[in-house]
């Protein structure tokens, strides 16, 4: 559904001046998708719009959305075109596969302990320190009601909750993204020094099968091996090693491997 802007005359107000932009702020622009899961209200979907607005994104992805009524466009305001361009796939894997996405954060209004290992978050001020731009960026937002499932948790790289008092934890959607947007914006670091880019996507891919293969040779039950991997996958996402570092470590794992098959 397209909005039509019905106001005659001079349609120069509300637009903002052009500022020139860094090409640290082109780059985060255009490499962060903001991702709303199975949203239940246009209304919604037409408020994360403004926020992103706000932070001059612009990519919007629905995951199976509900039927985006004139609310959606109403309620985004100057960001209508944000809502018409939004792009929509059926499923999380779907999207990322089709993106070719490099880095996954899952938000969470209901942080896991010690024992739920998906759901052990970092800070949003954390998150935006250490992230890189260069890199394609899905954060995820999850459904009004229920958040994101467990299997959708399961697929992020790392998870991000708000702190928030306990009588009243779950943000609404719009407001959550404005936390975390601003603290992205607000700790934007450059990365300057050449081989400091952070590993991709595909070079974690190839270390954590290298563990994997390396843990299934030990002898503990499979729930630990699973633990164990996830634990270091864990640890991998929230150290955001560079391409050299995961290189450096991948040889050596690959060399454990080959020794353990010599033997």
């Amino acid at each position: 559904m397209k909005y039509k802007d019905k106001k005659n005359g001079d349609t120069s107000r509300g637009k903002t001046k052009e500022i020139a932009e860094d090409k640290e702020t082109i780059r985060l622009k255009e490499n962060i998708y903001v991702v709303f899961v199975e949203c239940e209200s246009p209304g919604n979907v037409g408020f994360l719009a403004r926020t992103m607005a706000n932070f001059g994104l612009h990519k919007l992805v629905l995951i199976n959305p509900c039927t985006l009524k004139d609310e959606a466009y109403y309620q985004a305001m100057h960001a209508r075109e944000t809502v018409e361009n939004a792009e929509i796939y059926d499923t999380v894997e779907e999207f990322v596969a089709d993106k070719q996405i490099d880095f996954v954060v899952g938000s969470t209004g209901m942080p896991g302990g010690s024992y739920n290992l998906s759901r052990i978050p970092i800070k949003p001020e954390e998150l935006a320190k250490s992230m890189n731009y260069n890199d394609k960026i899905a954060i995820l937002f999850g459904r009004e009601g229920d958040g994101l499932s467990n299997a959708e948790i399961e697929m992020c790289d790392i998870t991000v909750s708000i702190p928030t008092d306990p009588t009243y934890p779950i943000m609404n959607i719009s407001h959550a993204a404005a936390v975390i947007l601003y603290e992205i914006f607000k700790n934007k670091s450059t990365y300057p020094v050449e081989g400091l880019e952070e590993s991709t996507a595909l070079e974690k891919e190839y270390l954590i099968k290298d563990m994997e293969k390396l843990i299934s040779t030990l002898p503990i039950p499979d729930h630990k091996k699973k633990n164990g991997l996830k634990v270091f996958k864990n640890i991998i996402n929230r150290a955001f090693i560079t391409g050299r570092e995961a290189h450096t470590f991948k040889g050596i794992l690959r060399r454990l491997n080959n020794k353990l098959e010599e033997n």
